[in-house]
């Protein structure tokens, strides 16, 4: 079967370059600092952090979510471009009907000085299974939550990541 392919954009005042270090080059450290009610911490398992290196997000304990882990293969970090992808690998409540998940994120300024992003997934179901879009939408909300906590501390903080 075909993957099913969502895409979704999104904007923030925050400018471009400080989004991209505060919650890709950088979000192994803060992202668990600002949300330690969901996530334990992320850590480089394999690897030096460029592509073909594999991140593992661990959760914290007694949490909604009912995965202890996600394991992530990054595919393409480029620090110039804004973009990064990344492959879902191993964790995901979905793992029972899908292959495999893949990200496409690409941050862009904006002229008001802030950025706007794109972020395409993509998901590859195994032989005979039918993508489930609930599901889907669930896991991207949880996705924003974590853009929105990135984007609420840099604005609450104008020197992090500056």
């Amino acid at each position: 079967m075909a993957a099913v392919t969502f895409t979704e954009e999104f904007s923030s005042p925050i400018p471009a370059p400080r989004m991209f270090k505060a919650l890709i080059l950088e979000g192994d450290n803060l992202i668990p600092k600002i949300m330690p009610q969901a996530i334990k911490n992320i850590e480089i398992i394999q690897g030096d952090g460029g592509p073909g290196s594999i991140r593992q997000m661990n959760f914290a304990e007694g949490q909604l979510i009912q995965l202890k882990h996600l394991k992530h293969r990054i595919d393409v970090l480029d620090k110039e471009k804004m973009t990064y992808s990344y492959t879902m690998i191993e964790g995901s409540d979905l793992t029972d009907k899908l292959e495999s998940i893949s990200y496409e994120i690409k941050f862009e300024t904006t002229p008001e000085g802030g950025c706007k992003g794109t972020n395409v997934s993509k998901y590859y179901p195994k032989p005979g299974v039918t993508i489930n879009e609930e599901e889907i939408k669930a896991g991207k909300e949880k996705a924003m939550a974590v853009f929105k906590a990135v984007e609420a501390y840099l604005l609450a903080n104008p020197k992090a990541y500056a």
